[in-house]
């Protein structure tokens, strides 16, 4: 499949592979490596995509954090961007297992990495630290009510600013809806959780677009959402099993999110060491809307930990 990614906003520096990470070659996980400038490395940084993002959700930061001494992964997590698009898996905890296949299995970096995600990216980081703590420097999530946490069961999934989450856990009905519209409806996203307009440009939309009117585009996007229930148990179980989790942690927000009021609190749910980071001048898209804010405020906090 021809790559979807949009080849002028690419660094030379910029890595683009591909693996299976099945036995039975079903799924295909694309992703960018792009190597510290100047050849020393203070860690790995992994970063998480959300919905309805791909990887190109990062190109603005990929080579700032490389230029500040760090090697930079950026997958396409199953179903989204040039990554293949399979009918089953998308719990979190499998979608952090298919990264964790990715930069550690495949990659060979072994020594713990550093996990930024934000949206659906960040309940996949917060799996990932869950479920493979050992190669877990520190995690920086939010952008997302946590499934299981104390703000999400109580009842914030139901306000009115994520009705989205109850329309696309409807089976069928929101890929009928959407057929043909996908640029519609995607945009609508953008268009409502921004504060700077222009962090998602026209073009940036027509690029979105294009991957979720892939084949099973829009119906990958809508099972991520359709795992929650299983998202929920998974966490409150790893949470009772294993208590909380001891690596650093940030609660990651931009400053004008609707999601910053849940951040903290759900992340001293699961963290014993929470720290709260807000993106200056941004709303619920922090690395396009405010990517020099946004770098400088992972890598200090990540530099604490290196």
């Amino acid at each position: 499949m021809p790559s979807l990614n949009i080849t002028e906003i690419d660094d030379k520096s910029w890595q683009h592979g591909q693996v299976f990470i099945d036995s039975e070659r079903q799924v295909r996980i694309h992703y960018i490596d792009c190597p510290p400038a100047g050849g020393t490395e203070k860690g790995v940084i992994l970063l998480i995509h959300g919905y309805p993002n791909t990887s190109y959700q990062w190109r603005h930061v990929i080579t700032p954090f490389a230029q500040k001494g760090y090697r930079v992964i950026v997958p396409d997590y199953r179903g989204a961007g040039d990554s293949s698009h399979p009918k089953s898996g998308y719990d979190k905890v499998t979608v952090a297992h298919d990264l964790y296949a990715v930069v550690h299995d495949h990659l060979g970096i072994k020594s713990p990495i550093h996990v930024v995600g934000q949206d659906i990216g960040g309940m996949v980081a917060h799996a990932y630290a869950a479920t493979h703590p050992d190669h877990t420097r520190s995690v920086m999530f939010g952008e997302c009510p946590l499934p299981g946490s104390k703000p999400y069961e109580s009842g914030f999934k139901n306000s009115p600013g994520m009705w989205h989450f109850t329309f696309q856990q409807q089976l069928d009905l929101p890929e009928l809806l959407t057929q043909g519209k996908e640029r519609i409806y995607i945009k609508h996203f953008y268009d409502r959780l921004c504060y700077n307009p222009f962090g998602i440009t026209p073009r940036d939309v027509d690029h979105y677009a294009a991957s979720f009117a892939q084949p099973g585009g829009m119906r990958a996007g809508f099972e991520l959402y359709r795992a929650f229930p299983q998202d929920s148990k998974d966490n409150v179980a790893m949470l009772e099993k294993d208590g909380q989790l001891s690596m650093p942690a940030a609660a990651l927000c931009g400053e004008m999110s609707l999601l910053l009021e849940v951040a903290e609190e759900q992340a001293r749910q699961f963290y014993k060491h929470v720290e709260l980071v807000k993106i200056d001048q941004s709303g619920h898209w922090t690395a396009e809307e405010s990517p020099k804010d946004f770098v400088k405020k992972v890598v200090g906090f990540v530099e604490k930990y290196i």
